[in-house]
């Protein structure tokens, strides 16, 4: 994500399959009724497993420029995203599936991914602004708050198991890891509890501090949504970042 978004900004320049239930259901013939069931069993077949989306279904998902108006999307920062984000490591193992969300990697087995970056959309200085003002505005833009959003689709309980997984990372690493992708490494200092996110059918909200060297640091908001089978996450951060609340509203939204 260094590579992806905190070279964007100010400050950061310097998943699983589900077993069938397949428990048969008996049902003895009636000599009067064949039709009706024995009493005592069931005649209902047992629910199919919930097949996930494809990496193109779950693209169309995303939130794209008409979703956020007050944002500046998009799609190809997210392919980049892919590209930079795959060779990442971490130092700790039981911190990889948090690394993975983090980084736009995969978590798990999902059917099918998709990523897009979202940043703040700032207001053109005047064109007759003061040198100072339009300076004052271009760093305003460059260390706005931009965030990864990350989405998975699962086949059977996978998102389920996603979610959990990345809550038990996140707990597991409170004292910190480091990510090296690369040459470069980059060092969170410690994961903590964020503000209450209310979204989708379950949601985890964290803030992380990430060393920046030479005793500078910055904060990340990371905020995991499980709706139905698919997982999202949203890796926030810019010179003075904030938890991406439209962002994750108008993506859960998508979802349906």
């Amino acid at each position: 994500m260094r590579n992806i978004i905190v070279r964007r900004s100010v400050v950061a320049a310097s998943a699983f399959s589900l077993a069938l239930l397949a428990t048969a259901c008996g049902s003895d013939k009636s000599t009067d009724n064949k039709d009706e069931p024995k009493a005592g069993s069931s005649s209902a077949p047992a629910a199919p497993a919930v097949k996930g989306k494809t990496d193109a279904e779950v693209k169309a998902l995303l939130v794209t420029q008409a979703d956020l108006p007050d944002q500046i999307v998009s799609s190809d920062e997210g392919a980049q995203a892919v590209a930079e984000g795959a060779g990442a490591t971490v130092d700790k193992a039981e911190c990889k599936v948090l690394m993975q969300a983090q980084f736009g990697q995969k978590v798990g087995a999902p059917s099918g991914v998709g990523l897009t970056v979202a940043k703040d959309k700032l207001k053109e200085p005047a064109a007759d602004a003061s040198p100072e003002d339009k300076l004052k505005a271009g760093l305003e833009a460059i260390g706005s708050t931009q965030t990864l959003v990350n989405l998975g689709s699962y086949d059977g309980k996978g998102a389920e198991e996603a979610f959990a997984a990345v809550k038990t990372a996140a707990t597991a690493c409170s004292g910190g890891y480091t990510v090296t992708n690369g040459a470069e490494n980059t060092k969170f200092l410690d994961v903590k509890p964020g503000s209450a996110v209310t979204a989708g059918d379950e949601a985890a909200a964290y803030t992380l501090t990430m060393d920046l060297e030479d005793g500078d640091k910055t904060t990340v908001h990371f905020v995991v949504v499980r709706k139905g089978n698919t997982l999202s996450s949203f890796s926030a951060l810019g010179v003075v970042a904030k938890q991406p609340k439209t962002v994750i509203d108008a993506q859960v939204k998508k979802l349906g």
